[in-house]
């Protein structure tokens, strides 16, 4: 797949509102990248998704998670981080991990935004939390002694919060 190639989802492009995008660098797991696309489409936030990925886009758990929404998602596949970046020059980048301390409640979300999530199991690998273009890492606040959030779950909390502070455009 090349960088930038949209999925191979039947789909008529749907414009993303302007809220922030949706990151999954090397997902790994279908059924959260199906739930991502269904997150997608009824917000209309664009997904981005880094490869490699770790399951073919016509992996039938994928499209069960997604329902029928695939065709209402924008979702764009990328060879790398730095091909996403690229494609996104002006966007800043929230890297979501639970080694932050800063809440990403905290943050002030604006439309160009990227909210940038790492596979599962791992979360996001030192180089990428490490990347100049990373703006900031935040982290969703959970209960001592908890491991992590499902990765589908921490983009719909994440994606909710910027759409609402944006006062959730797009809804009549």
């Amino acid at each position: 797949m090349t960088d930038a190639t949209p999925a191979p989802i039947p789909a008529a492009p749907i414009p993303a509102a302007p809220i922030p995008a949706i990151a999954f660098f090397e997902p790994r797991i279908p059924e959260n990248t199906g739930n991502a696309i269904r997150l997608s489409a009824v917000t209309s936030a664009a997904l981005h998704l880094i490869e490699p990925l770790g399951f073919e886009l016509t992996e039938p758990r994928l499209r069960r998670a997604g329902l029928d929404y695939h065709d209402l998602a924008s979702v764009t596949v990328h060879a790398s981080l730095d091909a996403m970046l690229a494609a996104l020059p002006t966007s800043r980048v929230f890297a979501f991990t639970t080694r932050a301390t800063t809440r990403f409640t905290d943050v002030a979300y604006e439309p160009s935004d990227v909210l940038l999530f790492g596979p599962e199991p791992t979360g996001l690998p030192d180089e990428v939390l490490a990347h100049p273009r990373v703006t900031a890492q935040v982290t969703i606040p959970m209960r001592p002694g908890r491991r992590s959030l499902n990765l589908s779950n921490s983009a719909a909390i994440a994606a909710y919060e910027a759409w609402r502070q944006l006062g959730f455009p797009g809804v009549a």
